[in-house]
């Protein structure tokens, strides 16, 4: 049996994706896709043979970044906004990094799916050795039920992107670690910044009604500034790192 996207591929080589493909592996509808389309949070697809239109990566990592946009309170103008300000050729990983720093902010959102539903989101099956690795990366857990898993959906995607990169196992839970020790270390002294100089001033002015609304509009829009923030040193200082090493190599 064959499909419209049989032999259809990106510039990367990686298979495309019908919109009604696309719609099961984010979990919307055809109808939303379309709309976002029209409202320009997603750019058009490629125009294959017999006028179907492909989807790549990109598409999917970037349903996932409007998706968790919504789920910490965004309007859709203001997700409109925000994707505006992100560079126009973000790979699907690079999206996949935002995804996932802008999850970092939602509380535990963790739920149990039995593992069908598991390769269902993930967009393939996964084997013993994957659920290790996924489980090792804090992504996904065992519960007391045989076959159903504790995931974590906002680093769903990103973990099984990571089942593929040839690195080694052990680097990769060595590199999170590093990753956690400087962005907690990055958390507190934000936090920090904001309780001297922001939140102190506050409060001997919380009487002032235009301050009180003045403070209310920052904290709406500070989480989403900050992870921009966040990701555009972290890409930035990555490149220049990356550059002096390949130097020196």
């Amino acid at each position: 049996m064959t499909t419209e996207t049989e032999g259809v591929t990106t510039e990367a080589g990686e298979p495309t994706l019908t919109v009604d493909e696309l719609a099961a592996r984010a979990g919307v509808t055809v109808r939303t896709i379309r709309f976002y389309s029209t409202k320009g949070l997603l750019p058009p697809p490629v125009i294959g043979p017999r006028r179907v239109g492909h989807y790549g990566q990109e598409h999917l990592s970037r349903l996932a970044l409007i998706e968790e946009l919504q789920h910490q309170g965004m309007t859709l103008a203001a997700i409109e906004r925000y994707l505006e300000q992100l560079p126009a050729d973000l790979s699907a990983h690079d999206l996949a990094i935002h995804r996932a720093l802008v999850a970092s902010w939602a509380p535990d959102s963790a739920e149990d799916a039995p593992r069908a539903e598991l390769e269902r989101r993930a967009g393939r099956p996964l084997g013993d050795e994957d659920l290790d690795r996924l489980a090792a990366m804090g992504v996904v857990a065992r519960t007391q039920t045989p076959g159903t898993y504790r995931v974590d959906p906002g680093l769903l995607r990103l973990g099984v992107q990571l089942l593929d990169v040839p690195i080694a196992h052990e680097t990769i839970l060595a590199a999170r670690t590093v990753l956690m020790e400087h962005t907690r270390s990055a958390a507190h002294e934000l936090s920090r910044l904001f309780r001297d100089e922001v939140w102190g001033p506050y409060r001997e002015h919380e009487s002032d009604p235009e301050h009180v609304a003045a403070m209310r509009s920052l904290s709406a829009h500070m989480q989403p500034m900050v992870v921009q923030a966040l990701v555009t040193a972290f890409q930035r200082s990555l490149k220049e790192e990356l550059r002096e090493w390949l130097k020196e190599g």
